[in-house]
């Protein structure tokens, strides 16, 4: 974020502990940045003049205004020993051009220097504004000429040893560009994960990161060391709009303009904010910097206030991101309110900024990985659940085999060597008529069970309706099946079922292109084969089903001989 905004271990935390954790490093960071800042550098005492048109140090200032302007520092340097020294500047790196000049005791020129985000000059030191200079012991005056659009930090200039200066920013350049490389690899991964789901929470995301990554680039001097980048605004434009992305993204996230449509209105307005705040900027540039202060304080208290009023509301995502925000918040807080860092010399309000963004970055991942999960377990769910309602739909609820519409779906796919094979329990109204529909039902459940065992895998069973079923095999061949049909009636006459028989007619797939004339064809031989057995039966002289003559009936009459 704007300036201000400035390892597994081997075993895995609890998921409410990473937060803290990664809050810890980057602490931790920053504070091993902040140790080495505090020794041996010291404030060049002197005073701010604001420039008049003639180019002329005129009026004392008690401090540099934000917006910028012409100024002239005059002060006092006191070099104790012949040394190697630099002179750089402390709270802040956004400075636009500046010139050094020292004068000896007789007012003649012994050094000068330049530089700035908006100079053509090299930088002595990497990601730094610190000049060397080398001159016998003595007391020199210094006049710093400073031109810059607007400040992040009123900048105070401050002597150090160069033996302690490299040794003091070393700490600070790598958390930097550790930070560069953070908002780089987030921005792509999240750019990414945006256009593929087609999510806007992810792109909004990605957006609100790819603005404090451009920002951090001119800020921390990346972008003027590194890539010859010189456009001094890059240090606040980025910012106006990412600040209207997150805005938006908090919008997406917490689902407002479904959850809580007013709050996503508000949302809205401080959107048109931003964009306000955005157009100042770019009539009045000198106020860019503020416009974008003003911008993250708008930014934060919406995330706040709807990371609150969600939480309340009892959404788990909203509770997770709260905890995020609020320790973008608090460090945020500090960077836009800070004016003056004191003893930090190579720490820079940038540099808390960056901070403050990164614990943002890491903690609303965390974030978004929570919602990911919660998608992915959702997306389960409804998949066990259309998994269950399909089983249904193709399920007959009594036996549970396959169904009519799982049959009809099977047939279509039937391969020119497979078969069907049509088979009707006898007599199945009589027998419910006589012992019930209790007993009618466990009778087509023993049938079902008993003859899907049977076929052994080589022909699918499939309850059609009432006593009607049909197999459909892949080339087991209707004697298969007709010997599967003979076993399950001696099992069931074996399990104390009498009279049990069924009639069957089977047809092959290659008999006719027309499933539907294929079906008929089946029908027709299976009614063929029950009235051949129904008068054979008749001719034996057994007793119809249901009579007072039959003897330990409990199922319809059919033929051991199935097969007719």
């Amino acid at each position: 974020m704007i300036a201000w905004l400035s390892s597994s271990p081997a075993r895995h935390p609890r998921p409410g502990l990473l937060p803290l954790l990664h809050l810890l490093l980057l602490m931790c960071a920053l504070w091993s940045v902040a140790l080495p800042s505090m020794a041996a550098p010291s404030d060049v005492p002197g005073q701010w003049h604001a420039l008049s048109p003639a180019g002329i140090a005129a009026t004392p200032l008690q401090a540099l205004p934000v917006t910028g302007g012409e100024f002239e520092f005059v002060g006092t340097i006191e070099l104790p020993s012949t040394d190697r020294w630099v002179l750089d500047f402390r709270n802040g790196h956004v400075l636009g051009r500046f010139h050094h000049t020292l004068r000896d005791e007789r007012g003649r020129i012994v050094w000068q220097a330049a530089g700035g985000l908006q100079s053509e000059v090299e930088d002595e030191f990497a990601l730094r504004h610190g000049r060397e200079l080398a001159l016998p012991a003595g007391r020199y005056r210094l006049h710093t000429r400073l031109s810059s659009p607007y400040f992040i930090a009123p900048p105070v200039p401050y002597l150090d040893r160069l033996s302690h200066y490299r040794g003091a920013i070393q700490a600070g350049n790598a958390l930097a560009l550790a930070g560069i490389g953070l908002f780089a690899g987030l921005a792509f991964y999240y750019a990414c994960l945006g256009l593929s789901r087609r999510r806007a929470a992810e792109a909004l995301y990605a957006a609100f990161i790819v603005g404090n990554l451009l920002y951090n680039l001119a800020s921390l001097g990346i972008a003027h060391d590194l890539f010859g980048i010189r456009w001094f605004h890059l240090s606040s434009v980025p910012i106006l709009f990412s600040n209207i992305a997150y805005v938006a993204f908090v919008i997406a996230l917490l689902n407002l303009r479904r959850a809580q449509p007013w709050l996503a209105r508000t949302g809205f307005g401080v959107i048109g904010l931003l964009a306000g705040l955005a157009l100042m900027a770019g009539l009045r540039p000198s106020w860019a910097m503020e416009a974008c202060r003003l911008g993250v304080g708008l930014f934060l208290g919406f995330g706040l206030l709807a990371g609150v009023l969600r939480s309340r509301a009892g959404d788990p995502l909203a509770r997770r991101y709260l905890v995020a925000n609020l320790g973008f918040a608090i460090a945020g807080g500090i960077a836009i309110t800070t004016a003056d860092l004191g003893a930090l010399y190579t720490v820079t309000v940038e540099h808390i900024g960056l901070v403050a963004v990164a614990i943002e970055v890491l903690l609303l991942a965390l974030v978004l990985a929570y919602q990911f999960g919660q998608l992915q377990r959702d997306t389960a769910r409804a998949l066990q659940q259309a998994e269950h309602h399909l089983r249904l739909a193709h399920t007959d609820a009594l036996t549970g085999l396959p169904n009519r519409y799982a049959f009809e779906q099977a047939l279509a796919a039937l391969p020119p060597h497979g078969g069907l094979s049509f088979i009707d329990l006898d007599g199945l109204k009589r027998f419910n008529d006589r012992h019930g529909h209790a007993e009618g039902d466990r009778l087509l459940r023993d049938f079902a069970a008993t003859l899907q065992a049977r076929l052994q895998g080589q022909a699918v069973l499939h309850r059609l309706a009432g006593d009607e079923f049909v197999a459909l095999d892949h080339g087991a061949g209707a004697l298969r099946v007709r010997q599967a049909l003979t076993e399950t009636v001696q099992a069931l006459r074996a399990a104390g079922h009498a009279l049990a028989g069924a009639s069957c007619g089977c047809v092959r797939r290659h008999e006719s292109e027309d499933l539907a004339q294929l079906q008929r064809l089946a029908d027709e031989r299976m009614y063929q084969d029950k009235r051949q057995r129904q008068g054979v039966r008749d001719t034996a002289g057994a007793p119809p089903l249901g009579t007072e003559g039959a003897k330990r009936q409990e199922a319809p009459s059919l033929r051991a001989d199935a097969g007719g």
